[in-house]
């Protein structure tokens, strides 16, 4: 069994102040397999410290310093490669695919940022000013369990780019994962104090750094009761925050849509990271005339999500039970379990894994359809015409990725631009990692990725009379 404890401050590897040790457990087959020991609030302040002192030097430096360190931290990612996947599967519980494009879109992801650093005005002319964008200090990072290094490393890539200093708080849920791309980032070679980790629970290292005067910006990804908690915490010293939150997106299926084609993507994006993502599409919206022949499709192709080869298990046995919860929830409130339900896989007597569960027949006003589950469980709801799929898909206070298939191009363009939501994809999934994510409504605040995402690192200053 691994012993987790060191943090990195200052560019050093240092044991932390905090005393508090938790285990890791492997939840394919819930043994023990790491402690950790977390950091506390004097290894923050610690942290935060390096950071600001790190700053000036860091907001001095050239775009082509900057590039240059998104090359070497790519470099130092991508060269291990293979230790991040096999850590992320033993960890996570995921399957391989998932780590290894995970682990891909980590380190390509310094690359996209050094490319739109290249062609970034850092200065513009307007009117008799000149308007130039500033980094803002020291970043605190707070990123979850379920796509640890490429949450660390799309974050960090912004930050460098911007010219400010980070220190992270990653999920202690995840530090395995952590430990090594930790050791990644040291190898690339930036300068002490530009980044700095600290692995430690929300409610201590987190609540420090929202609280800290001298962090200028938040970046946080994960629930929306925490990015609540954030926001209402960053007000005191009126901290920048970008919040990436919770969804619970609707897929809306058109009446000419092929089925054929539009359930395998349905239950793809249901199950994405075995339905622990934000953007899984877990509300399925159909035409109630085609129904049936849905539900015959969903019969047809949910045995293609098999548990333990492309689909993985819940992060903890916590989880594991929430979603069971949910199962029970959505059958106490009158949904027709179409497939799967409570407990696990046939042929699972260990591991957190869950049945890949659909519902039909459920009301947008039931649990299950508004609140977001984090497993493969997902809501079939009809509806009417094309407006009424609109207004149910809408019907949420979530607003953060959507979906929406069918044969006519027109149909489908009037949809999409009436759902409310931060990206909405259109007969299929798509790679556009330039184009900015966020949300809507409780789905956050601010945007990432590409410019979008850079400029919510920097802060506009106009400059008269040159």
């Amino acid at each position: 069994m691994k012993t987790i404890n060191k943090i990195y401050i200052n560019g050093q590897f240092v044991t932390p102040h905090g005393e508090e040790i938790i285990d890791l457990i492997n939840p394919a087959n819930e043994t023990k397999i790491a402690q950790v020991q977390l950091a506390d609030v004097d290894d923050t302040r610690r942290a935060i410290a390096a950071a600001k002192a790190a700053f000036p030097a860091m907001r001095l430096s050239t775009r082509e310093q900057r590039m240059a360190w998104l090359q070497q931290l790519h470099d130092a990612v991508k060269s291990r490669e293979a230790e991040l996947i096999d850590t992320m599967v033993e960890e996570y519980g995921c399957p391989r695919f998932f780590a290894e494009s995970t682990v891909q879109r980590s380190y390509t992801g310094f690359l996209q940022m050094r490319d739109i650093l290249a062609d970034y005005a850092f200065e513009t002319r307007v009117g008799g000013a000149n308007v130039v964008m500033e980094p803002l200090g020291v970043v605190g990072l707070i990123t979850p369990w379920n796509a640890n290094y490429g949450f660390i490393a799309g974050k960090l890539s912004t930050v460098i780019a911007s010219g400010s200093t980070a220190v992270i708080k990653p999920s202690e849920l995840s530090a395995q994962q952590t430990a090594i791309i930790t050791e990644c980032l040291h190898a690339a070679g930036l300068p002490d104090g530009v980044i700095n980790i600290v692995t430690g629970r929300g409610d201590v290292v987190g609540a420090e750094i929202t609280r800290h005067p001298d962090i200028a910006k938040i970046s946080f990804t994960g629930s929306t009761q925490v990015g609540k908690t954030i926001a209402r915490g960053a007000v005191d010293t009126l901290k920048r925050v970008t919040l990436e939150l919770g969804g619970k997106s609707a897929n809306v299926l058109l009446d000419d849509v092929d089925l054929e084609q539009a359930i395998p993507l349905a239950l793809q994006v249901m199950s994405w990271n075995s339905g622990q993502a934000c953007i899984a599409g877990t509300r399925l919206l159909v035409p109630e005339s085609r129904l049936e022949a849905v539900k015959e499709q969903l019969r047809k192709h949910i045995s293609h999500l098999t548990p333990g080869e492309n689909i993985g298990t819940s992060v903890t046995a916590q989880q594991y039970q929430r979603v069971q919860n949910y199962i029970r929830k959505g059958i106490e409130e009158g949904a027709e379990l179409l497939c799967g339900g409570v407990g696990r896989p046939q042929g699972f007597d260990r591991g957190y894994y869950v049945k890949p569960t659909v519902f039909v027949n459920v009301r947008n006003e039931m649990t299950i359809a508004q609140q977001e589950i984090f497993g493969p469980v997902l809501s079939v709801i009809t509806y009417k015409d094309d407006a009424d799929a609109v207004a149910i898909a809408n019907d949420t206070i979530y607003g953060l990725q959507a979906y929406v298939s069918g044969k006519d191009a027109a149909r489908t363009a009037a949809v999409a631009n009436q759902l409310i939501a931060g990206r909405v994809f259109v007969n299929g999934v798509y790679d556009e990692p330039n184009a900015p994510f966020g949300g809507f409504k409780q789905s956050g605040l601010g945007r990432e990725f590409g410019t979008y995402g850079l400029e919510g690192y920097l802060e506009p200053k106009a400059i008269m009379g040159q």
